[in-house]
């Protein structure tokens, strides 16, 4: 029994031996940091295209003086990260990391010293791009203002903030071979894919995610709740009156404003005013076409014709249940919102939206409408120009009566657990309701 015990011991440390050397990931060595007038300006120009595609300053920087500096707050259910320091400085960036260890790192989640990355950095996605694109990203990140900022120590809670354990993450969910062309749909589709799947990391915001932090990929694109804005279905089961085209997203990713669906605001108007503002109109172009098939949609120029027809039906609809109702929440829509989001059926592409057919209304998720009402929008997100002042001065009664109505209007059911919600945005946005509001 004993020799069997002994036995027993030894084979488990031979396991834990040999697991030591499989997790184990070597690091790389320093080097000095290339001078800038050893890249190419085009290569630059085309890294620069990349970063913003992937809207990699917004979650890099904290403050306008510190780009790329990182300390970004993610919370998650495992605890707080914060975002590194990817500017070219030498201790607290990534000066002394080869172009080697910055390929690893987005490819493998393994940073320059060998440890593992958290996946909130997607490098399960940048693991799609090409040599030449990260090379271009590469160049372009060497080429920025070196910043001295030390971002905060991450908090996470044990046993998650032993990275080793990422090892086992990845194990069960990360498939390390990159994405393929579809030698079945065009070119410009399989471009729209590449920068949607790689660079673009889409599905990180609009896939709900399982109790690991992993995205469910039988759910891809059904829409998720991420950073306290709802990212929505853009799969076949999207639930719009009029679901996206390839030409209402272009509009949309270019000037932040489709015909039919909406604005970009919050998150998403980060990536469209930030990220792909100096994206070329092919790449846009090109993802519009890639997420409009995500709906199963009909690109033909008849479609464009019926998507038109179907608004028609659907605004004329919405204005025969306003007409007779006269709720406390109809009354607030005439006398704060119908001045500007009237559209008359015939006519529906006026630069406010038709809030019968937006997407923060039809969305199974409040957040988006209740958001914009309790902060509005400012002249640099949604439709160039064009402000919406915040209704926060309004009772939580009202707020919930008025987008209660939204959702008769647009023929939805109600939303459940409305008012909890709208509670808990209160609270994290610090929206204070008229003291005379509260008390009705």
């Amino acid at each position: 029994m004993g020799r069997t015990l002994t036995a027993a011991l030894a084979v488990l440390v031979i396991i834990l031996i040999a697991l030591f050397f499989v997790i184990r990931k070597p690091s790389i060595d320093p080097m000095e940091a290339p001078p800038p007038a050893s890249f190419d300006d085009a290569v630059i120009e085309r890294g620069r295209i990349l970063a913003g595609i992937g809207n990699c300053a917004t979650c890099h920087t904290t403050a306008d003086d510190k780009p790329y500096a990182g300390g970004r707050d993610f919370p998650t259910g495992f605890g707080s990260l914060y975002s590194t320091n990817i500017t070219p400085h030498p201790q607290d960036g990534i000066g002394n990391w080869s172009l080697e260890a910055f390929v690893r790192s987005m490819r493998a989640g393994i940073a320059r010293d060998g440890a593992y990355l958290y996946p909130a950095f997607p490098y399960t996605h940048f693991k799609n791009l090409t040599d030449e694109d990260l090379g271009a990203l590469y160049a372009y990140l060497m080429t920025r203002e070196p910043v001295a900022y030390t971002p905060p120590e991450n908090k996470m809670h044990f046993p998650f903030n032993l990275r080793f354990l990422q090892w086992g993450w990845q194990l069960l969910f990360f498939d390390k071979k990159p994405m393929q062309a579809d030698p079945q749909q065009s070119d410009d589709w399989n471009r729209g894919a590449y920068l949607a799947e790689g660079a673009g990391h889409c599905t990180a915001c609009h896939s709900p995610r399982n109790a690991f932090g992993a995205e469910k990929k039988d759910e891809a694109y059904a829409g998720a709740l991420v950073d306290n804005w709802y990212a929505p279905a853009l799969n076949a089961d999207q639930p719009l009156p009029v679901h996206w085209s390839s030409d209402t997203l272009y509009d949309y990713l270019r000037n932040g404003q489709s015909a039919y669906q909406g604005v970009s605001v919050g998150s998403m108007g980060e990536v469209v005013h930030q990220g792909l503002e100096r994206a070329p109109d092919g790449d846009i172009r090109a993802l519009a076409v890639y997420v409009a098939s995500l709906g199963g949609q009909d690109q033909t120029p008849n479609s464009t014709r019926q998507a038109a027809t179907q608004a028609a039906q659907v605004i004329d609809a919405a204005h025969k249940r306003t007409d007779a109702d006269r709720s406390q929440g109809e009354n607030i829509y005439i006398t704060a919102c119908a001045a500007c989001h009237y559209n008359a059926a015939d006519n529906p592409l006026g630069l406010r939206a038709e809030l019968s057919l937006n997407s923060a209304v039809t969305a199974a998720d409040p957040t988006n409408l209740l958001r914009v009402l309790l902060r509005g929008i400012p002249a640099d997100e949604g439709t160039p120009g064009i402000v919406m002042p915040d209704f926060a001065r309004l009772s939580d009664r009202d707020v919930a009566e008025l987008s209660r109505f939204l959702r008769k209007r647009a023929d939805l059911p109600p939303w459940e657990d409305l008012e909890k919600r709208l509670k808990e945005l209160r609270q994290q946005l610090g929206s204070v309701a008229a003291d005379k509001g509260e008390k009705q």
